[in-house]
This record gives C-alpha cells, sequence and structure tokens, in this order.
C-alpha cells in the first residue's frame, strides 16, 4: 500500500459530434475551460477546433 501509485487521470474517446467545449461542460460544467483539455493534450492536438472521432483525450 505505501508505494502504490492511483492514476486518476480521466479520458474521454472522442465521439461524433464533440467539440473540446462540450466535453469541458459535461466533465467541468463549465464549457469555457476546454482550453484545460487542449492543453493536455497538445501532444495530439495541433488546433482546439480540429478534434477526430476515436481520439483519446486526457482530461486533467
Amino acid at each position: 500500500m505505501a508505494d502504490e501509485q492511483i492514476d486518476a487521470t480521466q479520458y474521454h474517446v472522442v465521439k461524433n459530434g464533440d467539440t473540446l467545449w462540450k466535453i469541458a461542460e459535461s466533465f467541468y460544467g463549465d464549457g469555457s475551460l476546454y482550453k484545460k483539455i487542449f492543453e493536455a493534450n497538445k501532444d495530439i492536438l495541433k488546433n482546439p477546433d480540429l478534434i477526430n472521432v476515436g481520439q483519446k483525450l486526457r482530461i486533467p
């Protein structure tokens, strides 16, 4: 128990019709926090307006 790491990272798989705004609204209750999701996924996202169905996004 002492050194167990707990991974509390949540993920969201992008579905048709999703936007970062809608995902932020769903997880945080505030769509304007979409930038947090974008920043956490800069390794796979180059533009916050371009997300693709099937992408697995980290939700900080």
